[in-house]
């Protein structure tokens, strides 16, 4: 189906099309008929980076690139598809070749960069940071400066740079929520059960950081569910992760018992709880 503004810019065409035919100035018709392909084009690639279905967005860039291989900007679409699409491998190439065209901007390392890093080749991903000139700030650089910095464990720098990004942006939940996890994994746990509340203030919806906060709050024993937004169907969730937290660290009996209110909570069948406590009382029976 075709997007209300691409038919608002086709029905424009037309109207300039006959307003110029009507005074046989076939010059400036031309040049009215360019200057909306270029609008509908423009609108076309911004929809299909967006809102498209990945792999639709992918032909269509790749389609385009190959009609017009010399086009900077669709070379961009396409990699930036490619990694909506999960097609890693590939969008790694794709951004390699973007970064090295001469008119490559800043933002375009950046990417190639963040492609890197979702393939697992931090090195390349930090030497590609590193040839970035120092002024250029902006959050989607300082939070891959991050990413390395953990992977590297240099905490020091990592919360440096966690900390530039945060206030980079004005939806920092997705940021806090990975500096939180990397306190989480230094055993930091009052740190990070901090970032990840502050997580959830930013973005009540965000699970994966409730998850995170229960795992911070479990390995300090603290085994009631925080005061946060939740459905019951999350809260079900969490009772599970904390059920399994105090499981972990020796404390059964708490762990069974939120094993039982977790099923229990769940409004339909929670299959992954109902195993679990199976598995715990035929072991205890043995």
């Amino acid at each position: 189906m075709r997007h209300p503004l691409i038919a608002a810019c086709a029905g424009a065409m037309l109207l300039l099309v006959s307003g110029c035919g009507a005074r046989d100035n076939s010059a400036e018709a031309r040049r009215a008929i360019e200057d909306v392909n270029v609008i509908d084009e423009t609108n076309l690639n911004d929809i299909m980076l967006t809102v498209a279905d990945p792999t639709e967005a992918v032909n269509y860039f790749k389609r385009a690139s190959a009609a017009a291989p010399d086009r900077l900007d669709l070379q961009r679409g396409l990699a930036a598809s490619l990694v909506r699409a999960k097609a890693i491998t590939e969008a790694t190439g794709a951004w390699q070749s973007v970064a090295a065209h001469p008119q490559a901007t800043p933002s375009d390392k950046v990417q190639y960069a963040d492609a890197l890093i979702r393939a697992g080749r931090w090195n390349e991903a930090e030497a590609q940071l590193n040839a970035i000139p120092p002024t250029y700030e902006t959050f989607e650089r300082y939070k891959l400066e991050a990413m390395v910095a953990d992977s590297n464990k240099r905490w020091a720098k990592a919360d440096s740079f966690y900390e530039i990004a945060a206030s980079l942006t004005t939806q920092p939940a997705g940021v806090m929520n990975n500096w939180g996890y990397s306190k989480l994994s230094r055993g930091d746990f009052d740190a990070a059960e901090r970032l990840f509340a502050e997580a959830i203030g930013h973005d009540r919806d965000l699970f994966t950081a409730k998850n995170n906060l229960v795992l911070a709050r479990g390995a300090q024993r603290k085994y009631d569910l925080p005061v946060v937004p939740m459905s019951q169907t999350e809260q079900a969730q969490l009772m599970h992760t904390l059920a399994l937290a105090a499981i972990k660290q020796g404390d059964v009996a708490i762990g069974k018992g939120l094993l039982r209110s977790a099923v229990d909570t769940h409004p339909q069948h929670f299959e992954a709880a109902a195993r679990s406590l199976a598995a715990l009382e035929a072991n205890v029976a043995r």
